[in-house]
Order: structure tokens, then C-alpha cells, then sequence
């Protein structure tokens, strides 16, 4: 009873001479289409074989569905998105967008063969991260450097070379989450270093440090914890203490400052960020950070500080397993050349420059924007209001930052829906829903974007 409906069920190729099918052939890869429908009648079998009472559409609908389906299975997960979030480096979208000139460097190393790992004078072999040592040195003042993937990386390959079957003395109050439910703690139980707590959790002292020390001592770590504030009846040694225990008993002091801050941020607003010169230039000996936060770079670690530790890093084995590839290191080098001028790279960077923006800039944006919102059928009522934003990436969770949004009712009327149809659409836009509105934060788009909000709210259902 059941296989006499299968054979109601259209052939491949009658589907393929549908028109709707016919117009994917064209647009799309041909052999994708053939098994994209293969694949559904197969799918479409098992379920009629498992529901006898499961109606077979007719052959034109039959197409539609399928046509729908595989474009929905063609669309990849990783694609462009507008962040409309307000949150500056939202991890779920990549954090740091890249600057112009770090996007045609990653082109130009990539379409061809590059120089990665030779030497174009000597044509003997040299070491990949070359390509950025001088610049970090530049503009960090550190002796050496390396990169490796990101900063749990650097973290890992830091302990393993200078800790490994050794104490790390460590705050408690220092122990943090880095994201992803990954724990420093667990970071350095898989670099082979032993973990040394020290303090409490809100207040640890220099001397906490130098009780601990004993002839297993092989690094003090202080890491910035910038995904978190522990604020009232708190005391934490500083670095300049660090350094100075450090060197009264020869171990090297470690400094995770995190975000890693080449410029003030406080001409931004954006208060306590360390920086790596800083750090560098007041005596710590090796000095950890990332490049796609603060820096606004590519995802990566980076490594800066004493050649004599630096050049133990470099040459672990781990250095191997984590080490970057060559478009890491064209992105990262175009952006940390565009930092021997502050100016420009404020220009550049598309996270300094969004920092930099002026409210009035963005009220203005937003007015502009508001009118021509309101004239789409799609949409209720579009004003501007302001609000604040957030760096985000783990960055200063506290301080917000002035900022003004796009405030829209869909016609709708239900704004968690027309919020998830913008993240759908195309071009995909983030936003955030708060007073049964949909804001849309100027503060993380950049004007060449604007056009594109436009579009996806065009897409929104109208009833």
C-alpha cells in the first residue's frame, strides 16, 4: 500500500525541466542542483515510507520547495553581517573588522606565492614571524617577539617554555574565564606549569608573592582582567611590585594584559586599559596580548619582550602546532604599520575609527536614517534615541560609551521576529531589542553600512 504513492512521485529529470529548477541550473553549479534534488527525493521517500497519509505536492510546488531547499543549504554559515549591536568587539562576529590596507595585503600574499619562511636577499630560509618583528619592536620596544594564534595560545606556549613541571605564582583574583568557558587555570594545567595561588580573591599583596616563592618558582604571572571588575574592599600588588620581586630573585615576570592597547584609549573615553609599551618600558620581561581586540588587528597572540625568554618561546615545540599563516601575518603587519602614525591608524582602523566618532555625528546619521526608515512599508514608526554602547571582546565591561541608535517598530508589530528577519536577511543585520523596539547602534556601523540596514528592514514581513 505504501510504494504505490512513490511512484506519483516526479523523476529527476522531469523536475529538472521545471522552471523553477531550470532558472537555479543557470545561476547555480549544475551537478549541485542534480544531487540537491536527488537528496531531497530520497528524504521525501523515507518520510512517505514512515506516513502513509503524507500528500505528494504537485510536481510545480514539488520544485518550489526543492529549489527553496537547496538554496537555504547553499547558504554558508560564515557570511557578512552589519553589527548594529552596539557591542564594538562582539565575539560571535568576529570581534575587530580589518583595515583597508590589511585586506589588500591578505589578497596579495594569497593570490600568488609569497615570501613566508625565505629570504628574498640571501634565498636561505628565514623565520616566518619576521614579516612583523621589526614593527613590534618599533612600536612596543621590546627586544623579540613571536605570534601565535591567539592569546590562549600565547598563554599556553609562554608557560610550557618558561614553567613546564614549575610553579606559576598567580592571584587568585586573577584566575579568569577568557570565554568559551576556557579558564586560565586550565590553560596552564595543559601547559605543564603548576599553578600557584596566591591572595584572595579581592585582595592580594607583594608579600602574598614573595612568601610563595621557593626554589620551583619559575615565572609570576599577572594577568589584566578585563572581562570582569571586582570593585569595593580590594587590594591587588601592582606591577612595578612584580618587577621588583622579580628581580631580587631572578624569575621572570609575565604580563597578560589581554585587549592589547597600542594607543591611549583614553582619548576615546575608555579608561584602564594597560598598554603594551607600558608594560614593557616598567620592566616586565615577557608581555602577552591579542591582536584582534584593542589593536584591531587579525586574530592572533602576540608575544613581546626579553630576547633571552623570547627566544626560549620561539623555539618549543608547541611554537610549531600554533604558530600563524602567512595571511595572519600580512594582516597583522599592514595594521601595525599603520600605527607609526597614531593619527592615521585612528583614521584606518575601523575600531579606532568608530571610537572616534562624535555623538553629533552619529545623531545625525540617525536623524537622517529615521526619516528614510519611516517611509519603508515594513516599518511602524523610526526615531532616533540615544543610548550607550560597549567595547565588548572582554574589554572593560563597565565603561559604556556614548552612543545613538536607530529605535524601529515593525509594521508587525512583533519585534523579536523582525529582529531574527534582519539576521536572516540579506544582507544579515545584529541588532539589539530592548522596550519592544529594535535598536540599531551607529556606534559599530560605519557609514558605508547605513545603505545596507536600509535593505534588510526593506525585507522585513509587513503584516
Amino acid at each position: 500500500m505504501k510504494s504505490k504513492p512513490l511512484r506519483n512521485i516526479p523523476s529527476v529529470h522531469e523536475l529538472l525541466e521545471s522552471p523553477p529548477l531550470q532558472n537555479l541550473v543557470e545561476r547555480a553549479n549544475r551537478n549541485v542542483v542534480v544531487n540537491g534534488v536527488r537528496t531531497f527525493l530520497d528524504n521525501l521517500r523515507q518520510e512517505m515510507q514512515t506516513s502513509a497519509d503524507l500528500p505528494i505536492p504537485n510536481p510545480t510546488e514539488l520544485a518550489e520547495r526543492i529549489v527553496h531547499w537547496i538554496q537555504e543549504d547553499e547558504t554558508p554559515s560564515l557570511r557578512p553581517v552589519v553589527n548594529a549591536t552596539g557591542i564594538l568587539l562582539h565575539t560571535g562576529l568576529g570581534r575587530a573588522p580589518l583595515a583597508t590596507e590589511a585586506l589588500r595585503a591578505v589578497q596579495e600574499v594569497s593570490r600568488d606565492y609569497a615570501s613566508l619562511e625565505v629570504d628574498l636577499t640571501t634565498g636561505q630560509r628565514s623565520q616566518r614571524v619576521a614579516a612583523v618583528t621589526k614593527l613590534l619592536k618599533q612600536l612596543t620596544g621590546a627586544e623579540a617577539s613571536v605570534v601565535v594564534n591567539n592569546n590562549a595560545g600565547a598563554t599556553l606556549l609562554t608557560l610550557a617554555a618558561l614553567a613546564q613541571g614549575k610553579e606559576v605564582i598567580v592571584a587568585r583574583g586573577e584566575l579568569v574565564e577568557i570565554g568559551g568557558s576556557f579558564r586560565l587555570p586550565e590553560v596552564m594545567e595543559q601547559s605543564g606549569a603548576v599553578l600557584r595561588e596566591v591572595g584572595s580573591t579581592n585582595k592580594t599583596r607583594a608579600t602574598d608573592y614573595r612568601n610563595a616563592i621557593s626554589e620551583r618558582t619559575a615565572a609570576l604571572l599577572k594577568v589584566h582582567p578585563s572581562n570582569y571588575v571586582v570593585t569595593g574592599f580590594t587590594e591587588e600588588a601592582s606591577l612595578d611590585d612584580l618587577i621588583t620581586l622579580g628581580r631580587q630573585r631572578h624569575i621572570p615576570v609575565v604580563h597578560d594584559i589581554g585587549s592589547g592597547a597600542l594607543l591611549d584609549f583614553a582619548q576615546f573615553g575608555v579608561e584602564g586599559e594597560p598598554l603594551a609599551t607600558h608594560s614593557l618600558r616598567q620592566g616586565a620581561d615577557v608581555v602577552l596580548f591579542s591582536g584582534d581586540k584593542l589593536l584591531g588587528g587579525p586574530q592572533c597572540g602576540i608575544i613581546c619582550g626579553s630576547r633571552v625568554y623570547i627566544d626560549r618561546i620561539a623555539s618549543h615545540p608547541l611554537m610549531r602546532a600554533l604558530r600563524v599563516d602567512k595571511m595572519t601575518l600580512a594582516a597583522l603587519a599592514a595594521t601595525l604599520r599603520l600605527y607609526r602614525d597614531p593619527q592615521e591608524a585612528i583614521q584606518a582602523v575601523p575600531l579606532l575609527r568608530l571610537l572616534n566618532t562624535p555623538v553629533d555625528n552619529l545623531r545625525q546619521r540617525a536623524e537622517k536614517l529615521s526619516i528614510q526608515f519611516a517611509t519603508l512599508p515594513t516599518i511602524a514608526t523610526a526615531k532616533p534615541v540615544d543610548d550607550v554602547s560597549f567595547l565588548g571582546g572582554g574589554s572593560l565591561p563597565n565603561q559604556q560609551l556614548a552612543t545613538v541608535c536607530v529605535a524601529l517598530v515593525p509594521v508587525s508589530g512583533r519585534v523579536n521576529q523582525a529582529a531574527a528577519e534582519l539576521r536572516a536577511a540579506d544582507p544579515a543585520v545584529f541588532a539589539r531589542v530592548h522596550n519592544e523596539q529594535i535598536l540599531l547602534d551607529l556606534r559599530s556601523v560605519s557609514p558605508s553600512e547605513d545603505q545596507k540596514l536600509m535593505e534588510a528592514a526593506h525585507q522585513l514581513t509587513a503584516g
